[in-house]
């Protein structure tokens, strides 16, 4: 069992500071992505109204007194309810750092949503990641699993790397988007050629 800590705070100091304790149970793959999957498509989000609106809002992730994320974002709404989530309805960026606080990674998305206790966030719409590689993973949807410290979709991805690009459906990675694999390749690209073959 692992012990974590979430501060959430607006940046410009115009709201009072709010801090949220959470315990993360690091442990086996006990569930699949599918079941994430449908563990989201429960929630009834958007029935009820927010019970705290933050602007300029940004959430550290901290385990042993050692930053792993910061989410920062326009304009965060928290709900609270039977099923408490927080979204990022504005955009949503968020930083991933190694054990020596240096960011290893960087996504950005139109739309994020996080689920407090199941421990899933969800980004939407324009998904970008960048790992420390200098590779880049486009996407329109990408559920990141803390409790397992990994990032996965079902939906299309593009990867590109230099000027090499590969297409496929669904992917599968650690959470800083350095291990990753593609579910079913379908081509590869490859950028210089491409541009060679076009008629001037």
């Amino acid at each position: 069992m692992v012990n974590g800590k979430w501060l959430m705070f607006n940046v410009k100091g115009k709201y009072p500071l709010t801090i949220i304790h959470y315990t993360l149970y690091i442990g086996a793959f006990l569930s699949s992505c599918q079941t994430d999957i449908q563990t989201i498509n429960q929630f009834p989000v958007g029935k009820d109204l927010p019970s705290e609106i933050m602007k300029d809002a940004e959430i550290i992730y901290s385990d042993s007194a050692k930053v792993k994320m910061k989410l920062t974002g326009p304009k965060l709404e928290r709900y609270s309810g039977e099923k408490p989530h927080i979204i990022f309805p504005d955009g949503v960026n968020i930083l991933f750092y190694d054990n020596s606080m240096k960011v290893n990674s960087h996504l950005k998305a139109d739309y994020g949503i996080r689920y407090e206790a199941d421990e899933i966030m969800e980004a939407k719409r324009n998904v970008e990641v960048v790992n420390v590689k200098g590779q880049k993973l486009n996407t329109e949807d990408l559920i990141m699993n803390e409790a397992k410290d990994s990032i996965y979709t079902n939906a299309f991805v593009k990867i590109t790397e230099g000027d090499d690009v590969i297409y496929g459906d669904g992917l599968i990675s650690n959470r800083d988007f350095t291990k990753w694999r593609i579910k079913n390749v379908k081509g590869t690209k490859n950028l210089k050629d491409d541009s060679k073959e076009k008629p001037h």
